[in-house]
């Protein structure tokens, strides 16, 4: 290929990216960056379903256990990180493979976000925290339109933070975040399934998490002082835990929590994926032939002389 190469392989949790990615990383001397946030603590690892250890060390993996479970990687880190792991797979001739399902990490790097450098002001958010979140989104919408359709709006964090940027900087979030797409060749892969077989599949990922020991996981981490409301222990997997440490509900009613939730999630994961996204390659990962398919995708993609020839 004239251009260096970046494969993207994407999908909702549970839809089966792990063994896909692990597979072709073997065959085409790949590298596997991962795009999953919650990849990014350490002692975090079965409720965010982590490769294991064996997994591992099948091939190369990048962007994962980075940080302490109170400690944060801002997005424009994360694009900071992995451009350079990308250039430095491509000094060694390996296949970077950015694997995961957080869609604005994948799009913040294949399509070059912008990212306002703008440190975190606790005592900023404290303030704005104390409003409702409709509130401030009806101000985020006054002072940036822009950057209004763009923030999840349902989201605090994300309101608060673009309304952070905008008052600490003085500028607008939209004009910080204009994009300016790498210059790599990129093929994206995008793995499907039908949503009751995927909502099966999540539920029996987290009954095997709960037998794996989940629940003393969780505990663990709370026990070792590690608040509710930090960004990592809110997530899924760890914050549907608290009434049930509280005393509040059953340890079934915190199960059932996080199955449902992980539903919901998966579908918000599918706005940053449109099934009618010309820009990636969608593949049932449930059908008979997956390997063969996706691998031939790939070979095609990379070695497009061969295809030509046969």
């Amino acid at each position: 290929m004239i251009k260096a190469p970046l494969l993207v392989i994407l999908g909702p949790t549970a839809v089966g990216k792990t063994e896909l990615s692990l597979t072709l990383a073997e065959q085409f001397d790949g590298e596997i960056i991962s795009a999953d946030s919650r990849l990014f603590y350490r002692g975090m690892d079965i409720g965010t379903a982590k490769p294991s250890a064996a997994e591992q060390a099948r091939v190369p993996h990048h962007m994962i256990d980075l940080c302490e479970v109170d400690e944060t990687l801002t997005l424009g880190e994360y694009q900071d990180r992995v451009k350079a792991i990308v250039a430095d797979c491509h000094q060694r001739q390996k296949l970077p493979m950015l694997v995961g399902g957080t869609g604005q990490y994948i799009k913040a790097v294949v399509e070059g976000w912008g990212i306002p450098r703008v440190g975190p002001h606790p005592e900023l958010r404290v303030v704005l925290g104390r409003y409702p979140v409709a509130e401030l989104a009806r101000w985020l919408e006054h002072l940036d339109p822009v950057a209004s359709e763009r923030v999840d709006k349902q989201n605090p964090r994300r309101v608060i933070r673009a309304l952070e940027v905008i008052l600490v900087s003085g500028q607008l979030m939209s004009d910080l975040q204009a994009k300016t797409p790498p210059s790599w060749a990129i093929f994206k892969l995008g793995l499907f399934r039908d949503r009751e077989q995927l909502y099966q599949r999540i539920d029996d990922r987290v009954d095997l998490m709960l037998e794996a020991g989940l629940e003393q996981e969780v505990l663990d981490l709370h026990e070792a002082g590690y608040g509710w409301n930090l960004p990592a222990m809110s997530g899924l997997g760890y914050r549907q835990f608290a009434p049930y440490f509280a005393g509040e509900s059953t340890l079934e009613e915190a199960v059932e929590r996080i199955k449902f939730e992980t539903h919901r999630f998966v579908r918000h994961q599918n706005n940053w994926f449109q099934p009618d996204d010309e820009t990636i390659n969608w593949t049932n990962a449930a059908a008979d032939d997956l390997l063969t398919t996706a691998t031939d995708m790939v070979h095609n993609w990379l070695y497009p002389s061969d295809s030509k020839t046969e």
